[in-house]
């Protein structure tokens, strides 16, 4: 199913040769460096993932999570990008958020500083409103905002991410003008709206799941309702052609030895088929959906050159 199997056959050779190498690996413990603060669903995904690629490893494997906050993940995907190519450096990874950090800001890495290992997630923005805010669906929320633009606050995790440049999709489509509050990860965002500090934010429907209680959750930019908020209407069912989401997955410094490359691909293909994991990533609203390897480098070139386009048309900074 995935091409990194070709890629394992091709370098069959090889992995005989060094043998020794790829069974002793990993002999010590692996950093898993989290670009966002913990509790975010960026930080959720990550600590339900890490035990099952620690199990499919073998070697009494052992992942620990890094939590490196700020500037909307580009200060831990850079230590990431720069650490040594030994294994032993992985980071969570999302798209476009951070091939759009290349865009907004002077970068110290680009797309061909990575290993890319495993795309896990697709998890589709939603936009919620405080209970305080009085808007409780699309139609209310793009009204408010044509009578009185700017007036609306918007909570989002970061700037140029994929909460960003939905909002931005958003307006575009509805002709509408919010103002945007960012906060260092999705958990501040969502703790603003539900205090009322800010009247709305666009999240993760992962990051909102468990809340629906807590917030107005008026439309998910997905084709179909979610499975995990079957209740809540998409934005097409209200009249609003609005699709946008996140992409969740891991890479590694470039220049990963093709042994132990081969042995992470292998440990993230199982970590993202076991029933177990997937129970768990239900649990958490977590939408799986694996692309591993080359088939997630694709993904990643893909989104770079349509957050690129936006960024040409519609710079967010």
């Amino acid at each position: 199913m995935f091409n990194y199997k070709k890629k394992a056959a091709l370098m069959s050779a090889l992995l005989f040769a060094s043998g020794a190498a790829l069974a002793d690996y990993p002999e010590k413990t692996i950093t898993l460096i989290v670009g966002f603060s913990a509790g975010g669903g960026t930080d959720v995904m990550a600590r339900n993932v890490a035990p099952y690629v620690e199990k499919y490893l073998g070697n009494n494997a052992s992942i620990v999570v890094k939590n490196v906050p700020g500037a909307s993940g580009q200060i831990g995907i850079t230590e990431v990008a720069h650490s040594d190519p030994d294994g032993y450096t992985i980071g969570t990874y999302n798209l476009p958020g951070m091939m759009a950090r290349t865009l907004d800001r002077d970068s110290k890495y680009s797309a061909d500083s990575f290993t890319y290992l495993a795309n896990i997630v697709s998890d589709p923005n939603v936009i919620v409103t405080s209970k305080k805010s009085g808007i409780t669906n699309a139609n209310e929320f793009i009204e408010a905002a044509k009578k009185a633009p700017k007036s609306i606050t918007v909570g989002m995790s970061s700037l140029g991410g994929d909460d960003h440049l939905g909002l931005t999709k958003f307006q575009n489509i509805t002709n509408t003008e919010y103002t945007i509050i960012p906060f260092k990860g999705s958990s501040g965002a969502r703790t603003a709206v539900m205090g009322g500090h800010v009247a709305a934010a666009v999240l993760n429907i992962s990051e909102v799941a468990a809340f629906k209680d807590e917030l107005n959750v008026i439309g998910v930019a997905r084709s179909k309702r979610s499975e995990f908020a079957p209740d809540v209407k998409t934005f097409k069912e209200q009249g609003v052609e609005f699709y946008n989401g996140a992409l969740r997955g891991f890479v590694a410094p470039a220049g990963l030895p093709i042994d132990i490359e081969l042995k992470l691909l292998e440990a993230f293909n199982k970590a993202a088929n076991d029933p177990e994991m997937l129970a768990k990533m239900n649990a958490t609203a977590n939408p799986v959906e694996a692309s591993i390897g080359p088939d997630f480098k694709r993904l990643n070139d893909e989104l770079y050159q349509l957050a690129k386009q936006a960024w040409e048309t519609t710079p967010w900074k």
